[in-house]
């Protein structure tokens, strides 16, 4: 699934090629998503100029002065440009066509992601109940020690929950911890004050390298540009099970914590 710096990567990726642009015409071939695409979307849409490209937790917002179009790429889907009128693959949904002859092609091989349009975005149901960015002036240790208290799930589980923190998705999570050295099972709130500053340090860290190095393509992510993401080179523990820790050489570890995969290095992480 395409997490944060993923997210960020195809923001990236196609702010150049669309900010400035009009919208020319909204191509929907499927309108099966995890959400039903809404009818009307494209005519809201259509001859609109785009203003700017922003990003809420894993939301791309694509801003006009009329609303904002808000896309979520699922578990496998990707955003990036194509010449208007390229025939279209079996899973590319969405077509968002410019006066510039490209058009912003969505694709979305499972159909887990989403586009709306919303003229309030920050007060959509899927957005107003989100925590802070994690690279933003409200997320410190402070803030994670004070959301913490009296908590008794795991602090994997914690960071993850996007009602605390968004962005943190399952890779970045079990690097974060590793760089902290915070075992991922400890309860969230009997970690101390000062390994919260530095959990907090790790996640803007790992997070900035990742958005750095294009994101982590595992199988499916692709950036806004058709690029893959290098940062699975720089993985310390994840999708490492049984391998030796860089630092310690002792083999990492894998457990299931709610649903998902935890790397972790039982020496490095107490």
């Amino acid at each position: 699934m395409p997490e944060l710096p993923e997210v960020e990567t195809s923001r990236r990726g196609i702010e150049p090629w669309i900010v400035d642009r009009t919208i020319v015409d909204v191509v929907v071939r499927d309108r099966r998503l995890r959400w039903p695409v809404a009818r009307g979307t494209e005519s809201r849409l259509r001859g609109q100029r785009i203003d700017s490209v922003a990003r809420r937790a894993k939301y791309l917002l694509i801003n006009t002065a009329s609303g904002t179009a808000l896309m979520h790429l699922g578990m496998t889907g990707s955003v990036f440009i194509v010449e208007r009128g390229t025939p279209a693959g079996v899973h590319d949904h969405i077509d968002v066509e410019l006066d510039s002859g490209k058009a912003l092609r969505f694709r979305d091989p499972r159909r887990f992601g989403s586009f709306f349009f919303s003229q309030r975005p920050y007060e959509h149901p899927l957005l107003a109940r989100l925590g802070p960015e994690p690279l933003g002036e409200a997320f410190d240790g402070e803030y994670l020690w004070t959301a913490s208290r009296g908590r008794r799930v795991s602090v994997k589980q914690f960071i993850m929950n996007a009602q605390v923190v968004v962005g943190v998705g399952n890779i970045y999570a079990s690097e974060s911890l590793f760089q902290a050295g915070i075992n991922p099972k400890r309860a969230a709130g009997r970690i101390a004050r000062r390994r919260y500053d530095a959990l907090a340090g790790s996640i803007r860290d790992v997070l900035a390298r990742a958005i750095e190095a294009g994101g982590t393509t595992l199988r499916d992510f692709y950036g806004g540009d058709g690029e893959p993401g290098y940062f699975k080179q720089e993985l310390e523990v994840y999708d490492r099970e049984d391998e030796h820790c860089r630092r310690c050489d002792t083999l990492i570890t894998a457990i299931v914590q709610g649903q998902r995969t935890t790397y972790y290095c039982k020496r490095c992480q107490t």
